[in-house]
């Protein structure tokens, strides 16, 4: 076999692979990064606001309040629905960073929608879940600590997942400034196989317990109602409406 001559283009071609550990491995990317200080972080953490999600014997409640805060001391919007449908069958609730948590929503649909496409059936809620903790624990989704609520063929789940990508399911869920709060009523109030309905309306008064006291929190719930048949959401600036 005839040896390459010096800067022959074979030879250039072994010199550039001799760098490489596996040239037959796939470019990998990278995710996107920020700059933020640690004192960015903390004052984007203090960001205020309460959800809470209910596993019921119909399929899943999730209620979150309507208040976007700056550091829980002023009221940037008294509107904002902080929950999403990023399924046929499953929603997630937004806290903490606004931009993360909006990232994090695209993200998930995209992957969803993506999945769909190429296997021809939706997403199962457990994969959903999994695939947003590592979302959470690899990604730029900083200073974020939503709760995921689905149905599917194994029935109602509700996650949440921590802003290191920890992924705990449970009968029901709270995040938030106002956690404690609404977590004091629900110890209380929730009991097996509620119905949806029953669930709304401790839900709803979970946040108005949060909104009494959490500055972060207040000016009405979004409460969004899970089934095999779907995601329906819906505002009420007024507590009664609902409670």
């Amino acid at each position: 076999m005839r040896t390459p001559t010096r800067d022959s283009e074979f030879s250039r071609t072994v010199d550039q692979l001799a760098d490489d550990r596996s040239p037959y491995d796939p470019e990998l990317g990278s995710l996107p990064s920020n700059d933020l200080s640690r004192a960015d972080l903390d004052s984007v953490n203090k960001t205020g606001t309460t959800t809470i999600g209910i596993s019921t014997a119909d399929g899943v409640v999730i209620a979150t309040d309507m208040r976007a805060s700056l550091g829980g001391r002023f009221v940037s919007n008294k509107n904002v629905q902080k929950v999403e449908q990023i399924h046929p069958t499953a929603a997630l609730t937004m806290v903490g960073s606004v931009g993360g948590a909006q990232s994090f929503i695209s993200s998930l649909r995209a992957e969803v929608n993506l999945f769909e496409a190429r296997r021809g059936e939706d997403m199962s809620i457990d994969a959903l879940a999994t695939l947003a903790g590592n979302f959470a624990r690899g990604g730029p989704f900083f200073a974020i600590h939503p709760i995921l609520g689905g149905v599917d063929e194994e029935g109602s789940h509700v996650y949440s997942i921590d802003p290191a990508g920890g992924v705990m399911e449970d009968d029901y869920q709270v995040t938030g400034s106002g956690m404690q709060l609404a977590y004091g009523h629900l110890e209380q109030a929730y009991e097996d196989d509620l119905s949806n309905e029953e669930a709304m309306t401790i839900a709803a008064r979970g946040i108005k317990s949060a909104a009494e006291r959490d500055t972060g929190s207040g000016n009405g719930v979004f409460l969004c109602e899970i089934t095999a048949e779907g995601v329906d959401i819906h505002g009420h600036s007024d507590f009664e409406e609902v409670i």
